[in-house]
């Protein structure tokens, strides 16, 4: 997700952070290439130009200037101002204490629009919510019975009905709903393939009788600034209160993402993360911004690996955090780990782990880079993958020669393994503040890429200027004189 935009700003900031004491020359020029860097993401226009004018009006002020490390200050005004740019977000919907709560949806055809109806509909069961889905959607053919199958699957009741018209659909499902206690209802109205041919007066009649609580806006973030078009039609009928961005983790441009909120002054309230009904996730703009700036989102991680844990036996947990805390890791433990890794999404993991976005080459497809390693396991024996110490070089031929990798790529990973391990056994005798120190800087997950390196004891990971090189060889050799 967003990899391109990812990777650009970065070289942006690279070459920032190489110019010692910024002057506001250099950081106009810095700037520009920030700007290019949105505009291939398909952000709008007018957006990026009031952003990057926002941005260098806060970075060039003297305060900035005055600083040891500028570049780190402006990578901050970036950071702010992508937030102001995407929120703020209330992701609260006000329910209704004496009548069912209406939530309408609408957007154009193939936007996802009858699948987000029935994520939605499972995130609110889950909250204790008792939701109905209303088939109003009569123009698509299938709709009626694609939402019958979804409502099927998340067990949540679905009203439809034969030789009518949308607007009497959703006034009978006002009715029937209260009749059956149930107190959310979710409108599945029409589209069109075109904003031009959208039935706004079908909708506004629906909005008149229903008087829904909330409307949302279903978009593609795919279809990048067709989305933002759009958004902007539908908000002009409809006065929206939010947007529902599908096809996120498809998206490796972004510019739906951030052009919505300041083209429409709507924001994107819920995001769909997947084809999987569960989903469906609430936006956040500061875990979004510091994807953008490949800065991870460790919030959305934790919340993640609490989501597969829960499904994991307590009695298993224990084992696998007794091993980890011992330096026991075996091969066979961290094969065992690739189950729970492909539940989360391996992709969509890696873009919230700080620094593993660089780790992997551009055009590189992760999950097949990871798939090499578990094919390595997989062609070990359980010796093998009980103590990587007996795997000689036969043994590395015969298991590149199972697994289709050449011999050195199976030693590369068992050297890296094995440092892992061997640090995990020394963390484990470590305090707390130990442990974070020798942590700073450690990528445990970017150790096992195909072409990563470990950072050893020293290894800040900084690469020292010419000027910085120079000052390191005189204070060598005033040591060497005094001695």
């Amino acid at each position: 997700m967003f990899d391109g935009i990812q990777r650009k700003l970065g070289d942006a900031f690279k070459k920032l952070r190489g110019r010692g004491r910024l002057s506001e020359a250099n950081i106009r020029e810095g700037l520009r290439e920030v700007r290019t860097a949105l505009l291939e993401a398909d952000v709008n226009f007018d957006v990026v130009n009031a952003f990057i004018t926002r941005v260098t009006e806060r970075s060039v002020g003297q305060d900035v200037l005055a600083r040891i490390d500028p570049s780190e200050q402006i990578v901050r005004i970036v950071y702010d101002e992508l937030v102001a740019l995407m929120g703020p977000v209330d992701h609260k919907i006000n329910f209704a204490k004496d009548r069912p709560t209406v939530l309408m949806l609408c957007g154009l055809q193939g936007q996802g629009k009858t699948t987000s109806a029935g994520k939605l509909a499972l995130t609110l069961k889950e909250r204790g919510r008792k939701p109905l889905l209303v088939a109003a959607d009569l123009q698509r053919p299938a709709a009626v019975d694609q939402l019958k199958v979804l409502g099927e699957q998340i067990g949540v009741p679905v009203y439809s009905e034969t030789g009518s018209d949308p607007v009497t659909v959703c006034r009978n499902a006002l009715g029937h709903a209260k009749e059956k206690l149930l107190d959310t209802i979710i409108l599945d109205t029409a589209g069109r393939l075109h904003v031009a041919e959208m039935p706004m007066d079908e909708l506004k009649q629906i909005d008149r009788l229903a008087k829904p609580d909330q409307v949302f806006l279903v978009c593609d973030a795919m279809t990048g600034q067709d989305a933002v078009h759009s958004a902007k039609a539908f908000n002009d009928a409809l006065e929206l209160n939010g947007v529902i961005l599908t096809k996120l983790d498809g998206d490796a441009r972004g510019g739906a993402a951030l052009s919505i909120k300041e083209v429409t002054k709507v924001p994107i309230k819920f995001v769909g993360m997947g084809e999987k009904l569960d989903k469906l996730e609430e936006f956040h703009p500061e875990r979004m911004a510091q994807r953008i700036l490949g800065q991870g989102d460790l919030m959305g991680l934790v919340e993640k690996v609490a989501r597969v844990q829960a499904e994991v036996s307590e009695e298993e947990l224990k084992k696998q955090q007794e091993k980890l805390q011992k330096g026991d890791l075996t091969l066979q433990d961290f094969r065992n780990q690739f189950a729970q890794i492909h539940k989360m999404g391996i992709k969509d993991m890696i873009g919230m782990m700080p620094g593993m976005s660089d780790m992997i080459p551009a055009g590189e497809d992760p999950e097949k880079m990871l798939g090499r390693i578990q094919g390595m396991i997989d062609s070990m024996t359980r010796e093998e993958k009980r103590n990587p110490d007996v795997i000689d070089q036969s043994r590395r031929r015969r298991i590149s020669a199972g697994c289709g990798v050449e011999p050195h790529e199976v030693k590369k990973f068992i050297d890296q393994f094995m440092q892992v391990r061997s640090l995990m056994r020394s963390m484990a005798k470590m305090s707390i503040v130990e442990r974070v120190k020798m942590m700073t800087g450690l990528n445990k997950m970017g150790a096992f890429m195909p072409g990563a390196k470990l950072k050893t004891k020293g290894d800040t990971g900084h690469r020292k200027s010419a000027k910085e090189r120079a000052e390191d060889r005189k204070k060598k050799r005033k040591q060497d004189k005094r001695k």
